[in-house]
Formats: C-alpha cells, sequence, structure tokens
C-alpha cells in the first residue's frame, strides 16, 4: 500500500462520492477474472484494490471524526502490523 495514493483517493473521495471507489473496485474484481491475464497484471490490480480499500476505510475514520493525519498513521500502523506479523 502506497500513502500518497492512499491520500489522494481519500481526497477525491472527498470531492466526489465514495460510491466511486466502491464501483472501481467492482470492475478490478471482475477484471482479475478475465481469462490470459497475466500475474503482473493481478498483482497491480491488488495494489490497485488494496490502496482503494484502504482510502475508503481511512475515509470513514475521517467521517466519524478522527483527524485525517491521525486516520492516515493509524491505518498505516495496522497495515505495517498485519504485514510484519
Amino acid at each position: 500500500m502506497r500513502l500518497p495514493i492512499i491520500k489522494k483517493m481519500v481526497e477525491f473521495i472527498k470531492e466526489n462520492d465514495e460510491d466511486y471507489l466502491n464501483e472501481t473496485m467492482e470492475v478490478l474484481e471482475h477484471l482479475a477474472d478475465a481469462r490470459g491475464i497475466k500475474d503482473e497484471e493481478l498483482e497491480v490490480i491488488g495494489e490497485l484494490l488494496s490502496n482503494l480499500s484502504g482510502a475508503i476505510e481511512v475515509h470513514r475514520e475521517i467521517k466519524s471524526g478522527t483527524p485525517e493525519k491521525e486516520a492516515l498513521n493509524a491505518f498505516m500502523k495496522r497495515v505495517t502490523g498485519a504485514i510484519s506479523s
């Protein structure tokens, strides 16, 4: 996951709507099932899905009153902790 991408997507949600990201995720999930898709392409799709999902999670934290910087930092700590475990 890349924090700059997540931050940019959180900004997008604020300016538009979370539904756009949800629909984008649906399209990417559908695309991942395409015949002949290469492993490298699946990795890129997976990374995009992770970033979009992370942005939605951070946005929901912000909506519930957590300051943006704190929500981003807490999210990245959770992700880093999950990876190192």
